[in-house]
């Protein structure tokens, strides 16, 4: 075994290389292209058949502006205004409105309206022919579609709605929605006269009722005032306190008037009490009325002169003139004086020297403090009684008041009540036109449109989605399956010795020449056609794979050789094919043997007979008749077919027959090839594996994966498993 492995090394090269993480995925797609192709072709095919399939829809549509009423706050604005914490509650509020318009829009209530009204031009027309099935809303020829509008910020819900209907007639599609327009804008008047009927009708009940709770307030009230004398208890009760305080004020300061006027009046006295002569002259003056009303015009003409001063100047004609008219009364004064002392004969002397003695100024200022403060006493006692009214009256107010307050409110609610009422009986008109929801035609019903980008899209998409789908399922199939795509994977995945890597071998040739040559061998000799055809499978790959295993015989000699696969399809019988023109080329005599008993095929690729093959040889227990059983088609090379299918083929490889006509094979020939069938999903190849000196297997590149290589190798392990050939290799 140690010179067995010497000679390995003059073959085998050992494929050193870390397993890449990632497969190319433009080598995964070249070796699936057939399924890119394939997967595309199916997708194209169906969605042009069925865009050629569907018939032609034309669409019409038209707009409606719904609005809402104001004081809800469900426009636009109020959305867009509101806080930041009210804005999901108003924005909520307002999609459920919209939602229940669009609802009500589709509602089978309104849409029957229109099928009668079609029904003179469309007999058979039916509410779902325009609605729709109604778990099938997505196809449905009437659709109502809320446009969006968007703003500088954000993006709102619009109200305006696009009511679309498609047909495959397009003048049809244009009269539904002409006829749901009369319905639509015929409900919408009706919805606005029933509110209108309905809020007249609630103010004509609440009125009558509410003038007489006004009539009923208004009396009591009235007749409360004209009780009482009042106006209004509550401003004459403010009124009579402000005066209280005036008056309160007014008696302080006529008090302290009074005080000091009183001391001035004693301190003046008792200057002119210094003297007898005036005391007598203040006592006469005192007694005389005259004295007293000139003394009066005096005080007079001073208040008019400090009044007109405050006006005018010293120089003015009124102040001049009242200055004249006061020294006139001074001196009417004074001519008094005199009459009241010369009447008084016996102190006429005595009078004239205390009269001559007293200032003017003096008696002037006397006269000026006994007048002021008699007028400041008749004052103090007017403002007095004034203060002790007042208060009798203010101690009556509270429970006027409290009466008033309670009359007053009652008349203004039922007042504000009355006039609310007739305002909105007013208006009511107006506010139910802009009230409530409202529908408005924006854009009326157009003809019917040719709708057919929807076969331009349905072709689109499948020209698009065909080649990504097939691109999708090469890639999941590559990766899941995980098939080798190297020569190099091959031998790091099996652990086997690479005999050699195989092209795509192409037997167009040998299938056209072949017949003659399989019928006629028997009655003439052929020459060589190793040498000089090409009609069998031929390529210098082969040749090394023979010598490969001509090294490997010393010191066993492998006189049969089992060609096997993983799995069907990896072109193991061609292979077999080519080795054995490789064997005749090196002047080897070479047997070919058909073992795939479930499923013979070379008779197929060499175009010979089946009638007679392996599975009837077995069953043939006399050696005489062996050569009956072989067809020639070369010099070097023989063949024997598998023959008819039997009905239990591992019956017939168990039986010992096969190891019998193997050996006799073996002495008559330089060279056994047996072309077994697959390892996987039979128990054919392991049998014939037993009786083999050799075992080859084959591994296509791109085609078996690495799952099914390495069960077939763990199987085959056991047995003398001499390598693996990679077949179809791409250089």
């Amino acid at each position: 075994m140690s010179n067995i492995s010497i000679q390995e090394e003059n073959f085998v090269t050992e494929y050193s290389q870390k397993n890449p993480k990632f497969r190319h995925i433009s080598k995964i797609l070249l070796r699936r292209r057939f399924i890119v192709l394939g997967v595309s072709f199916v997708v194209i095919s169906i969605t042009g058949l069925l865009a050629l399939m569907t018939e032609p829809t034309y669409k019409s549509y038209m707009e409606i502006l719904v609005s809402s009423q104001p004081n809800q706050g469900t426009d636009e604005n109020s959305l867009e205004n509101s806080s930041d914490n009210k804005t999901g509650d108003s924005a909520r509020k307002f999609i459920d409105y919209y939602t229940a318009q669009k609802n009500l829009m589709l509602s089978s209530k309104l849409i029957e309206q229109a099928v009668v009204s079609l029904r003179a031009e469309y007999p058979n027309i039916t509410v779902e022919d325009i609605k729709g099935k109604r778990n099938d809303s997505q196809n449905a020829p009437l659709k109502v579609t809320q446009l969006d509008q968007k703003n500088a910020t954000n993006q709102l819900v619009s109200p305006v709605f696009e009511i679309s209907f498609i047909n495959h007639d397009p003048v049809k599609a244009y009269k539904v929605l002409l006829a749901l327009q009369k319905v639509y804008i015929d409900y919408n008047i009706e919805q606005k006269q029933e509110r209108l009927n309905k809020g007249l009708a609630l103010i004509n009940e609440r009125l009558p009722g509410i003038k007489k709770q006004l009539q009923q307030s208004e009396s009591k009230l009235e007749n409360f005032l004209k009780k009482h004398n009042s106006l209004n208890p509550q401003l004459e009760s403010q009124v009579l306190v402000k005066s209280l305080g005036n008056i309160q004020n007014e008696i302080q300061t006529t008090r302290a008037q009074l005080q000091d006027v009183q001391t001035r009046y004693k301190n003046l006295e008792k200057k002119i009490a210094a003297s007898s002569q005036s005391a007598v002259n203040a006592s006469r003056l005192r007694e005389s009325t005259r004295y007293q009303i000139l003394l009066s015009e005096i005080q007079k003409t001073e208040q008019a002169l400090a009044k007109e001063q405050l006006r005018y100047t010293d120089n003015s004609p009124i102040i001049v003139s009242l200055k004249q008219q006061r020294e006139n009364q001074l001196e009417l004064l004074q001519q008094e004086v005199k009459q009241l002392s010369a009447n008084a004969q016996e102190e006429a002397a005595l009078t004239r020297e205390q009269l001559v003695g007293v200032q003017p100024q003096l008696a002037e200022e006397l006269i000026q403090l006994q007048t002021t403060a008699l007028g400041l006493t008749a004052k103090e006692k007017s403002l007095v009684e004034s203060e002790q009214r007042i208060r009798a009256d203010l101690k009556k107010y509270p429970s006027l008041i409290a009466e008033y307050q309670r009359l007053l409110p009652e008349v203004e609610t039922h007042r504000k009540a009355l006039e609310q009422m007739l305002q909105a009986q007013n208006s009511l008109g107006w506010k139910i036109t802009q009230g409530g929801w409202n529908w408005e035609i924006v854009e009326a019903p157009t003809l019917g449109s040719d709708n057919g980008n929807y076969r331009l899209l349905l072709m689109a998409g499948g020209i698009v989605i065909g080649p990504i789908l097939g691109i999708a399922i090469a890639l999941i199939w590559g990766m899941r399956h995980r098939v080798i795509h190297s020569a190099q994977d091959l031998q790091r995945v099996t652990h086997l010795r690479l005999l050699g890597s195989i092209p795509k071998l192409a037997a167009n040739a040998m299938e056209k020449r072949l017949p003659s040559l399989a019928l006629n061998w028997r009655r003439k000799a052929a020459p060589s056609l190793v040498e000089n055809s090409s009609w069998l499978p031929c390529h210098e790959t082969l040749d090394m794979v023979y010598q490969n295993t001509q090294i490997l015989k010393y010191p066993f000699p492998f006189n049969s050789l089992m060609v096997t696969s993983a799995i069907a399809g990896e072109g193991k019988t061609t292979l077999a094919l080519g080795l054995a023109a490789s064997a005749a080329h090196m002047h080897q005599r070479v047997l070919l043997i058909d073992a795939n008993l479930r499923s013979p095929k070379l008779h197929k690729i060499l175009q010979l007979s089946n009638e007679w093959g392996l599975s009837l040889l077995l069953v043939d227990e006399t050696d005489t008749n062996i050569q009956d059983y072989i067809q020639p088609i070369h010099p070097s090379i023989d063949i024997l077919t598998g023959g008819p299918i039997p009905e239990d083929p591992i019956k017939l490889l168990s039986s010992p027959r096969l190891k019998e006509l193997i050996d006799i094979f073996e002495q008559n020939y330089d060279l056994v090839l047996i072309d077994a069938p697959p390892i996987l999903g039979n128990v054919d190849s392991r049998i014939i594996a037993s009786l083999c000196n050799g075992i080859m297997m084959v591994g296509r590149i791109g085609w078996v994966t690495q799952n099914e290589v390495t069960q077939a190798v763990e199987i085959l392990n056991q047995l003398n498993l001499i390598g693996i050939i990679a077949n179809e290799v791409s250089h």
